[in-house]
């Protein structure tokens, strides 16, 4: 039996039949030129599959010389993906990848046993204001795969997959979903997509997976009789058929979900692990900054600084 945790043993049915299981609101947290807006973990659901991280950045724009600025920072036991709509990032990490993340690709960045990374918006051409908009993800990895080397892949726009029909485009970022396969090998079963819905288009959730949920990137949709809106996280039962339909503003979605994981994950920082160990070893091995011969090393040609270890 695999592990979800917001699963009822009971199983409803006739009119106790619920199609939405849970409705997430997400935290806005305002980091000064970027507003961030966390769906997950939520106070009732750590994860939707394996995904265990959901943050929306942006819309913002930024002036030159003044956007996103995270300096290098560690990672161990997942996954990211960083997906813009707008604007662009600059990504290095301690493998010596040296990539910009731009609108409509993937960049999958394993953690594994251990990565360090950094992202800013440091285009020295940049003269106009830039729109910046995106999603970050994180995926937990399986117990198999938390001591794995690191990796990064990337795959451009143009070599995901893209469906379009009845007013609905939807392009696979991760996994599988409409008879379609995403480029990136992952870890587990899972989805990710990218969908647009003109007004008044119907897109039914794939139906193959264990664990799905939708969020509501921009206007608004109707599911099962009720309206959703920009900012908000359903999740749905397992096994039900059922499909979203766009309000009269139309709807840009994010799809996700797959296998649920084989147990919880402990998160902290920007650790996530299967036991509060490996999350303590972690810890450690960023306090000694022993960049040279320890766990982490620093991105190269970005390795001028770094962020401590939180004291909490």
């Amino acid at each position: 039996m695999s592990w979800n945790p917001a699963l009822d043993p009971h199983c409803p049915t006739g009119d106790e039949v619920d199609a939405i299981d849970t409705v997430i609101i997400p935290r806005a947290r305002d980091l000064g030129a970027l507003e961030v807006r966390r769906a997950l973990p939520a106070p009732r659901r750590q994860m939707v599959g394996p995904f265990i991280f959901f943050d929306q950045m942006g819309p913002a724009e930024f002036l030159p010389s003044r956007g996103l600025d995270v300096r290098p920072h560690p990672h161990i036991g997942l996954a990211t993906i960083s997906y813009l709509y707008r604007g662009r990032m600059h990504h290095r990490d301690s493998l010596g990848t040296d990539q910009w993340i731009e609108p409509g690709a993937v960049n999958w960045m394993v953690a594994g046993a251990g990565i360090t990374h950094s992202e800013r918006t440091d285009d020295a051409t940049q003269t106009d204001p830039m729109p910046f908009f995106g999603i970050q993800t994180w995926v937990a990895l399986p117990k198999d795969h938390e001591d794995r080397p690191a990796a990064f892949i990337h795959a451009g726009r143009d070599a995901l997959p893209e469906l379009e029909a009845e007013g609905k485009t939807v392009r696979l970022i991760l996994g599988s979903a409409y008879g379609e396969r995403a480029p990136v090998e992952t870890p587990s079963e899972m989805f990710y997509a990218d969908a647009v819905l003109a007004p008044g288009a119907a897109l039914p959730l794939p139906d193959e997976h264990e664990d799905r949920g939708i969020y509501v990137v921009e206007g608004a949709i109707r599911v099962a009789g009720q309206r959703f809106e920009a900012g908000q996280m359903m999740v749905f039962r397992p096994g039900d058929r059922l499909s979203v339909q766009a309000e009269a503003e139309g709807a840009r979605l994010m799809l996700l979900g797959g296998a649920t994981l084989e147990g919880p994950r402990h998160i902290w920082w920007n650790f996530v692990a299967s036991s509060k160990e490996r999350i303590e070893e972690a810890k450690e091995a960023w306090r000694r900054e022993d960049w040279a011969h320890g766990r982490f090393s620093l991105p190269p040609g970005d390795d001028a600084e770094f962020i401590p270890l939180p004291d909490r």
